[in-house]
């Protein structure tokens, strides 16, 4: 199956798509103002020790100070068996060497390792380590010995660190896995004179931007095409190739289309449909995610589908279409954490099988790590998906203003109520006052003049002082002031 990867380019923001067989599979979106900050390396300092919880907060010049867990320290990497105390090994004020591994998200600050890796188009360098490693996806046991020999014998004499073999070294010649080596090589060495040029806090390397990291890490042998819609960006691309991927480079192409590359492939579309908390099934089922901090649950309806021969047979063909669509979601929303998929109840034993099994299949072609518990005692799927950025809806929205991510905004009858005890509650408080003012939203004061009118006018004879109405378009429907005149 060939893929065709998308980069719109703007001074502002890079978007990224993954299309296979013209349906839009993955999304990704870097902003210039909101880089993601995984891979980075900084100079951090201490700045507190918490023994109880066998962590550390260091200061690494972000907004919110980072977090750092005894087990992503290598000095305890060492001793699996009886890790010493963080206490013993870290001190508040002490300057320490760190890289990121998730974004901050949220209330959360960044998580943090010292167990450093760089990351090359083959491999992937660990300096601290003396190991070599292969990708797991690379199945074959003589393919990964004959790998590992093959990069041993590569390797110069005085290397005291470590590798990983990525899975896109399977077809690669001796020639570029020693290019890569000595790029990671002379990476580190940069990295850490620069560590010792810089006080903390400060960043020390910046991982690659999206552009450049499409054809690092996201491009393999089923890429067809990579179209660039910047001939200045198609160009950086194209160097770079040129020096770490020359395989790649004969697939950038420099899109010169007066239609939007986006509009042209539909991802526009794909976009809001990804924001939307509704997804319509073709068979006419749908599922509804709903997205908070603790988790994100999904549920599969049969909606409007009634074409199978009997019930059972509806449910299952509903949730064999839902369990490709919800892995096909989770890539292009980029949700992570736990997840809990609510299919339709099934009776049928063998429905259920098929339709994990399914799904498990469908979230076999995540590059994101992923487990799946399946079926739960109340007949929920229990997964989850590593998370390490924020989701596009986390990227693209902002909680709303006037329900401030609830989700539910109050009634204009609720918030009528409310207006009345609070009248009753100052007309006892200031009985010299001789109006009360009610400054609302539109539809509240519409509410007043209609149906809750009586109510307003025996509150008015009850506590003897009138009550006039103002509708200002700049309330949301919670917000209302009551002015005393």
């Amino acid at each position: 199956m060939s893929k065709e990867f998308l980069i719109n380019c703007t001074p502002q923001e890079t978007r990224v798509a993954v299309v296979e067989q013209g349906v839009v599979q993955e999304l990704h979106v870097e902003r210039l103002a909101h880089r993601g900050l995984v891979g980075n390396i900084y100079r951090g300092r201490i700045v507190r020790v918490l023994p109880g919880m066998q962590s550390a907060f260091v200061d690494v010049g972000l907004e919110r100070t980072a977090f750092l867990h005894i087990t992503d320290l290598w000095q305890a990497e060492r001793h699996p068996e009886s890790p010493p105390r963080i206490e013993r090994l870290l001190a508040e004020g002490e300057e320490i060497t760190v890289q990121v591994l998730k974004d901050p998200i949220g209330s959360k600050g960044a998580r943090l390792t010292t167990q450093i890796s760089l990351a090359g188009r083959y491999l992937v360098y660990l300096p601290q380590e003396n190991h070599i490693g292969i990708s797991q996806k690379i199945e074959g046991e003589s393919e990964r010995e004959t790998l590992r020999e093959r990069l041993t014998a590569l390797l110069p004499p005085e290397e005291s660190g470590g590798y990983i073999v990525r899975t896109n070294a399977e077809n690669a010649t001796d020639e570029q896995l020693a290019a890569d080596i000595a790029y990671l090589r002379r990476l580190w060495a940069d990295i850490q004179g620069e560590a010792l040029r810089r006080r903390a806090p400060s960043l020390i390397h910046e991982d690659l931007d999206l552009a450049l990291r499409v054809l690092r890490d996201f491009v393999d042998g089923e890429a067809a095409r990579i179209r660039v819609d910047s001939r200045e960006n198609a160009q950086r691309l194209l160097a770079f190739a040129e020096t770490y991927t020359p395989q790649v480079a004969p697939l950038i192409e420099h899109y010169r289309g007066d239609r939007p590359l986006f509009e042209l492939y539909n991802v526009e579309e794909e976009i809001e449909k990804a924001l939307s908390r509704r997804v319509d099934l073709k068979s006419g089922g749908y599922l509804i995610f709903d997205q908070t901090e603790a988790l994100t649950t999904i549920d599969v309806n049969t909606g409007a589908f009634v074409g199978a021969r009997n019930f059972d047979e509806t449910i299952l063909k509903t949730n064999l279409e839902a369990a490709q669509a919800i892995a096909r979601q989770l890539r292009l929303r980029n949700l992570g954490g736990i997840i809990l998929v609510d299919f339709i109840d099934m009776t049928n034993p063998e429905h259920r099988e098929r339709v994990l099994e399914e799904f498990k299949k469908a979230l076999s072609l995540d590059h994101t790590k992923i487990t799946v518990s399946g079926f739960t005692q109340l007949g929920l799927v229990e997964m989850t998906r590593k998370r390490t950025r924020e989701s596009l809806m986390q990227q693209l929205c902002e909680p709303c203003p006037m329900c401030e991510g609830r989700g539910f905004v109050k009634s204009a009858e609720t918030v009528c109520f409310a207006i009345l005890r609070e009248i009753l509650r100052e007309a006892r408080q200031f009985a010299d006052a001789k109006e009360f003012r009610i400054l609302a939203s539109p539809a509240v004061v519409d509410l007043f003049l209609e149906e809750q009118s009586q109510a307003l006018a025996m509150l008015s004879d009850f506590i003897g002082k009138e009550i006039s109405l103002r509708s200002d378009t700049c309330y949301t429907q919670e917000q209302y002031d009551i002015v005393l005149l």
